[in-house]
């Protein structure tokens, strides 16, 4: 056994040799594009003598030269093409060259190592948004915000509408959802991407006023004012939320409020005090159905004390119209859907609104699936066929949603003008009562 490794042992490097010189290291040197016809090998020795040669030969054999590397010059589209939409690749949408039952097929790609292969599941075409570029309304919105050192759950959120909801075709077209008590909240939602503290800054005492002047600045008909959850305030920040809307309407008598609030703990005086503040549409979010409601929500939260706060609200003051919103994807079911808005519609809510929940970082609820326009606009004509004043229903769907806004908008103003009509007509009658009675008194005094 020791001669045989002995003879081994001797023979190795005769082998390497022999390996080396039939193998060159070169040869299996990777590069990234090898041109179409490489140059030619300068082997020949430059005065072109027999001997010359045959010695650049040898030399060439022992030192091989190394080759160069070499990039195709390939078109690429630019940057603002590729955004725009207007190359030639991206012309047409692939769901709408598509059949609609091959559009909503999910796909799926292999990525990672060989080794360590996994399949995910590809971004739906009908999910997929432009990058919010802006024009003058999404700039002159943001920096009206970060001047007055104001915060939106557009952007905290990561709101797939934020380039369209910033960027309407005028002032009043353009919508943005301004979030009160600063950018931290002080609970933990299994889906969202706001920052969490147990103890957030104290809140700002000059935001109700900054916020009543942008809004004055931007001269919008209809905007939403929402907040975090502050349950380190003993009113989990209602005088706040109710001074910010009288402002508000102060600067701008004609605006159109939608306040967006949390559940106050279960605090109904809080409630109250933002319901009776002057606003248009109290909204609060059930956010999912009931079941899922302690893996989705922070377990602070739950689903019958939201219907509490919307039926609560509801009937703190006459007209008012309550607004909630629900997303899908995380796997609920359909009986449990519709015993949802069973339960919100008994609370007498006029409005709901359907999303599909999108996964904001790894760190969030995975999507159990991601649900086709055709089963939202199933879940719409089911809503209304259930009773809702309106429903907006769709996978970019959110619950400040312009589309909504502007039907909200609509009904709100119309409510306004049949007041002022009747009020108009119960005048006029009260005044013929009047003079009636004057005509009377008068035909008594005469016949004394």
């Amino acid at each position: 056994m020791a001669s045989s490794s002995a003879s081994l042992q001797r023979l190795r490097a005769p082998l390497q040799r022999v390996l080396t010189s039939s193998f060159p290291v070169s040869a299996a040197r990777a590069y990234a594009t090898i041109p179409t016809n490489p140059p030619e090998s300068s082997s020949k020795a430059p005065g072109g003598g027999g001997g010359g040669s045959g010695g650049s030969t040898t030399a060439s054999a022992t030192k091989p030269t190394r080759r160069p590397t070499y990039f195709k010059d390939t078109t690429i589209a630019t940057l603002d093409e590729f955004i725009g939409g207007s190359s030639p690749a991206s012309s047409a949408s692939p769901a709408a060259s598509l059949p609609a039952n091959e559009a909503y097929e999910l796909q799926t790609v292999e990525v990672g190592p060989a080794s360590n292969r996994r399949t995910i599941t590809r971004l739906p075409e009908w999910l997929k948004t432009p990058i919010p570029a802006g024009n003058s309304n999404y700039k002159k919105i943001k920096a009206d915000l970060r001047g007055l050192g104001l915060h939106t759950v557009c952007e905290e959120a990561r709101c797939p509408n934020i380039s369209d909801c910033w960027g309407g075709s005028d002032r009043s077209a353009a919508t943005a959802t301004i979030m009160l008590m600063g950018d931290t909240c002080t609970r933990g939602c299994r889906f969202c991407s706001v920052k969490t503290n147990r103890a957030p800054p104290p809140l700002d005492p000059h935001e109700p006023e900054n916020t009543a002047e942008a809004l004055a600045r931007w001269g919008l008909g209809y905007v939403v004012l929402t907040t975090v959850n502050r349950d380190d305030l003993p009113d989990g920040g209602a005088r706040h939320f109710a001074e910010t809307i009288r402002r508000s309407k102060a600067k701008r008598p004609g605006l159109l409020v939608e306040a967006l609030t949390s559940d106050f703990y279960g605090n109904m005086d809080a409630v109250r005090v933002v319901a009776s503040s002057g606003l248009d549409v109290f909204a609060h979010n059930v956010e999912t159905v009931e079941a899922l409601t302690p893996y989705v929500r922070d377990r602070r939260a739950t689903f019958r004390r939201s219907v509490q706060v919307l039926e609560h609200a509801k009937a703190s003051r006459e007209g008012l119209v309550t607004k909630t919103s629900m997303m899908l994807g995380l796997g609920e079911q359909e009986h449990e859907v519709e015993d949802a808005l069973r339960q919100l519609r008994q609370a007498g809510v006029d409005v709901v609104t359907f999303g599909q929940y999108m996964r904001p970082t790894k760190r969030h609820l995975k999507v159990e699936k991601y649900v086709t326009p055709d089963e939202f606009e199933a879940w719409r004509r089911r809503a209304l066929d259930m009773g809702f004043l309106y429903v907006a229903s769709g996978p970019l769907v959110r619950s400040s949603y312009k589309a909504g806004e502007a039907f909200i908008e609509n009904v709100l103003r119309k409510r306004a003008s049949g007041a002022s009509s009747r009020g108009t007509a119960a005048a006029a009658a009260s005044d013929g009562d009047m003079a009636q009675k004057l005509k009377v008194a008068a035909a008594m005094e005469e016949t004394m």
